[in-house]
């Protein structure tokens, strides 16, 4: 597996990631424990050395799940997680809450679940607006220091709240949604994050599963799949928007590829400092995600693809209302 540097900074993974939300949480039930082990288990027996997790994602299950897989390979790898929510006895989320004394409590729960003495990379999940930004990465440069945290990394910020952040304490990496059907941080993320030499790691890259071509408008998701809140995923839109997916596909038989190959192809095309962390729970999709990465697009190949995605309009909101005011603050 190809190495890729976040940025400016000293931190080097593997070309793609394996975003580990969905072995826990989001797309349904839960999948086996043994059986998300295994996958992780086997992302780095093939390369992977990026794994991504979060507080939120289970609540806390998921980074029980990330410890306990790399526990063997600690040495090999890097793993981020994030903090940024609170909780209430239930386990059910309570909003926000960045505060300094929040973030040093649950920086004490997630050492313990991923079994590290310090988490490697730290990301604040999304941007509090009841705390000073200033604060956060007051609060992270703190933790830094005392060996708790190696990295400081944000999620889903805007490119003013990244420069406050970063005048206090270097950010090294922004996660933030971004794929063919989702281009928004190419306004004025991407140049900032260009400009003061911080790595971008892309969710979602295949848009929640929509660009692998495995997805119509006559598609189910389970009942508890988030999927159902999403405008986009409304059976119309999935309609209209198959017209992106027919784009990839004709690129693909061309390439010898997969729809889903030349998505995440494409990605590690636009910038040596973007790294991928598609998700998945299938050991053969997890192959066939890591074979993008061989997967080479000619500057004519992305011409193309920059001329056809330009003449279709991508239909339906990513995010629910309430969801979307948690973004690019």
């Amino acid at each position: 597996m190809q190495k890729r540097v976040l940025g400016r900074s000293t931190l080097e993974v593997s070309a793609l990631g394996l975003g580990c939300m969905g072995l826990s949480f989001g797309y349904g039930a839960a999948t086996d424990r043994q059986a998300g082990i295994a996958l992780i288990r086997g992302a780095v027996e093939r390369g992977v050395t990026f794994f991504d997790t979060a507080q939120v994602y289970g609540p806390f299950t998921n980074e029980e799940l990330v410890g306990e897989a790399l526990e063997p390979f600690r040495d090999r790898v890097v793993i981020a997680t994030k903090f940024g929510f609170e909780f209430g006895p239930d386990g059910q989320s309570r909003g926000l809450n960045s505060r300094p004394e929040h973030i040093r409590q649950v920086t004490e729960g997630s050492l313990k679940r991923l079994q590290v003495e310090a988490i490697d990379l730290y990301y604040q999940h999304r941007v509090d607006p009841n705390v000073a930004i200033e604060e956060v990465a007051g609060t992270v440069k703190d933790l830094i220091r005392e060996g708790k945290v190696k990295h400081f990394g944000m999620s889903e910020a805007g490119a003013q709240t990244i420069r406050r952040a970063h005048a206090v304490q270097p950010v090294t990496a922004l996660q933030s949604e971004y794929s063919l059907w989702w281009r928004e941080p190419e306004e004025s993320v991407l140049p900032t994050l260009e400009q003061l030499g911080i790595g971008f790691v892309p969710f979602s890259p295949l848009g929640k599963g929509f660009l692998t071509g495995k997805i119509d408008e006559s598609t189910t998701f389970d009942s508890g799949d988030f999927r159902n809140t999403v405008p986009r995923f409304t059976p119309e839109n999935r309609k209209a928007n198959q017209a992106l997916v027919d784009l990839l596909a004709a690129i693909a038989a061309r390439k010898k590829a997969t729809p889903a190959q030349i998505a995440l192809a494409w990605l590690l095309a636009q910038k040596p400092w973007i790294v991928p962390i598609p998700g998945t729970t299938k050991l053969h999709r997890l192959e066939e995600n890591l074979g993008a990465a061989d997967v080479h697009l000619t500057a004519d190949d992305l011409r193309e693809i920059e001329s056809a995605a330009a003449r279709i309009e991508v239909q339906g909101a990513r995010y629910n209302e309430s969801s979307q005011r948690l973004v690019n603050r």
